[in-house]
């Protein structure tokens, strides 16, 4: 392509805004991987940077997206050739590298994992860095020794597109899933990926005491500050939470009681510096442990003039589950 549409986050005096405008591959960042974009998704960190309520882009212009998937126009790669269909997912991509809402983009082949046999493109941006950190919370849970006979799992955040492939997953394994959510209107829907109830969110929004009742055997946060917080007050001994957000605040109002009493385990996820062993395991169980079919019924899409729309609303709440991009709408 001589020049390709793309989504171009600028900063001046006046503040960041955003805009489409066709591009060239010369305009591109370094990289010995040039891929042809099909799709990408929106997910929270995408609302911010797009929006600017959070400084996500470290520098601009920048092409927001901090995922994608597409086929291989060129590599120097030894370990990518034209014509591979591939993913990628963090490494900075959308927030110090141009990412995913565009039709080109060019990157490290050490970024990159193989689509999944037998996926479309789309069904791995379904997935995206949402799924990928369902995933590697599940994961993180199991290495702690969880399994369904120890009791609930709680999944805070449980309409957005963490909390909602997590609920698939874990019920998928056979966990006892309890979800939490402020929006209530999402129940039946909840309920219909795998939730066996629900709990409101401003039941965990409240001021924080160091031990609570022990309620669920595990958790899976996206939250963050004092949800989080109450959280870990709920856990029963020897319980652990993997914590992979913090959309409601970077803060964390705790003491030492569940750790030193309880033996609480919190587990801290980052999916964007995922060494790529692992990265091919998480994709490898999600292959297995994620049911195509139930991610598609939460699944919608939409063209990449939509997104600065879906990314205002996906930071206001009113997104549920997961939201691909197609590149060429």
């Amino acid at each position: 392509m001589n020049t390709f549409r793309a989504l171009l986050v600028s900063k001046t005096d006046q503040g960041q805004h955003a805009e489409f405008i066709d591009m060239n591959e010369d305009q591109l960042m370094p990289g010995d991987v040039t891929i042809r974009i099909s799709h990408s998704s929106v997910n929270y960190k995408d609302g911010l940077a797009v929006t600017g309520k959070s400084p996500i882009i470290r520098q601009f212009p920048l092409v927001p997206g901090i995922d994608l998937v597409g086929k291989v126009i060129s590599s120097k790669n030894s370990l990518w050739k034209a014509g591979d269909n591939v993913v990628l997912g963090g490494w900075g991509v959308g927030e110090n590298h141009h990412g995913g809402f565009a039709q080109v983009a060019r990157v490290k082949g050490e970024w990159l994992v193989p689509l999944n046999p037998g996926w479309k493109p789309e069904d791995a941006m379904a997935v995206g860095v949402a799924g990928f950190t369902s995933m590697l919370c599940v994961m993180a849970l199991e290495n702690q020794g969880m399994v369904p006979a120890h009791g609930e799992v709680l999944v805070t955040g449980a309409a957005g597109g963490v909390g909602s492939i997590a609920i698939l997953i874990l019920s998928k394994l056979g966990f006892k899933v309890v979800a939490s959510t402020r929006r209530l209107e999402e129940t039946e829907f909840l309920k219909s990926l795998g939730a066996q109830s629900i709990v409101h969110a401003a039941e965990l929004n409240v001021p924080v005491k160091p031990l609570a009742k022990a309620r669920w055997a595990a958790a899976i946060d996206s939250v963050g500050s004092s949800t989080l917080a109450n959280v870990l007050s709920q856990i029963q001994p020897e319980g652990s939470v993997a914590a992979c957000g913090l959309a409601q605040g970077m803060d964390l109002p705790t003491s030492m009681a569940p750790f030193i009493l309880r033996g609480v385990r919190l587990i801290g996820i980052n999916s964007v510096t995922t060494p790529l062993p692992l990265r091919h395991l998480v994709w490898n169980r999600l292959a297995r442990d994620l049911d195509l079919n139930k991610l598609a019924s939460l699944t919608t899409t939409v063209g990449l003039t939509e997104v600065p729309k879906v990314a205002a609303k996906i930071i206001a709440g009113q997104v549920r589950g997961r939201v691909v991009v197609d590149v060429d709408r």
